[in-house]
């Protein structure tokens, strides 16, 4: 296990990072040890304040207001005030992190706007992967500097997330002038900058979701199945199983495909199909999806021929796959 985050030494107040790139032409000056606001307590925003408290940061003001926001910022910000949405604006003079769904991202930036709780020369940061600059456009209006930093990595909203953000990836985007300080704040996050357009946010976003959503969804599917046909523990069962297989694609990608679908094994995939028509129905499509879909890529890596795949793709293809559709 990686170890946990531990507090940096904060350099001096004055000692800064230069960002040249300010519309005067002076260069942007950021100061070693940001005051930091933390808008939003939920498992992500609650995580990354500690974290960059952990890193010397000055963690000033932070907002949640359900019960499970107030436990998460006892529990990782027990020094910090729970203050309104405005106040924590106002009272982070370096660097505002908006750690809110998707969907309420634009009206929370809109409304801390027309408050008048951002100031030119502050750094609104939001942790939406979907998202890139363009929702903070109207923070960027009253002169404030946006920036997206997205945390590849699930949380849970505890201490334990600390040792888990050591080595993840973030996603940032950030005009040139920040791209400096974007980077700083990463390496004190113990993670490693990938920087994306800002037309290729949602895509990189869908890959993180179909990568790590939808797999959780197909684990519990598999753990249902199991546990329709008998199995007592299918999580013992698949575990290993998984892990392998996880492993196995990261290095060696479509090399990796294994199973009756990349054999071309079309007497075997009807009798899953039977079998699950008949007792999950509502695994039938995503079977066959994937299915299909694996399908494609092992023709395409050249490990199932086209000849040896016709009868299976015809078994994708037939009744069930009509019924799916």
């Amino acid at each position: 296990m990686s170890a946990p985050l531990r507090p940096r030494p904060a350099a001096p107040r004055g000692s800064a990072v230069p960002s040249g790139g300010a519309p005067s032409g002076a260069p942007l000056v950021f100061p070693r040890t940001l005051t930091v606001g933390v808008l939003g307590a939920g498992r992500v925003g609650a995580v990354l304040g500690a974290a960059l408290a952990a890193a010397g940061h000055r963690v000033v003001a932070a907002s949640g207001a359900s019960g499970a926001a107030k436990a998460r910022l006892a529990l990782l910000l027990p020094q910090t005030p729970n203050r309104s949405a405005t106040a924590v604006a106002r009272a982070a003079t370096d660097l505002l992190i908006v750690a809110v769904p998707d969907d309420a991202l634009a009206g929370v930036v809109a409304g801390l706007a027309e408050a008048g709780a951002l100031r030119p020369g502050q750094v609104v940061a939001h942790t939406s992967g979907a998202h890139g600059l363009g929702v903070l456009a109207p923070a960027a209006a009253v002169g404030a500097r946006p920036l997206a930093l997205h945390p590849a990595m699930t949380f849970t909203g505890t201490p334990d997330d600390l040792t888990r953000l050591a080595g993840i990836s973030y996603g940032v985007t950030a005009p040139a002038e920040l791209r400096p300080l974007a980077a700083r704040l990463v390496a004190d996050l113990g993670g490693v900058p990938e920087w994306v357009a800002e037309d290729d946010r949602p895509l990189y976003h869908a890959a993180l979701a179909h990568g790590a959503n939808h797999l959780v969804t197909l684990v519990n599917e598999a753990v249902d199945r199991l546990r329709d046909a008998g199995v007592d523990r299918p999580e013992k069962v698949l575990a290993p199983l998984l892990r392998a297989a996880l492993e196995n694609a990261l290095r060696l990608g479509d090399d990796a495909l294994t199973g009756p679908v990349s054999r071309g094994d079309a007497g075997t995939v009807r009798r899953h199909l039977e079998r699950l028509a008949a007792t999950a129905p509502e695994s039938v499509a995503p079977y066959l999806a994937l299915a299909r879909r694996t399908a494609d890529r092992a023709i395409a890596a050249g490990r199932l021929r086209p000849a040896d795949a016709e009868s299976l793709l015809d078994v994708l293809t037939g009744i069930y796959g009509e019924v799916a559709a």
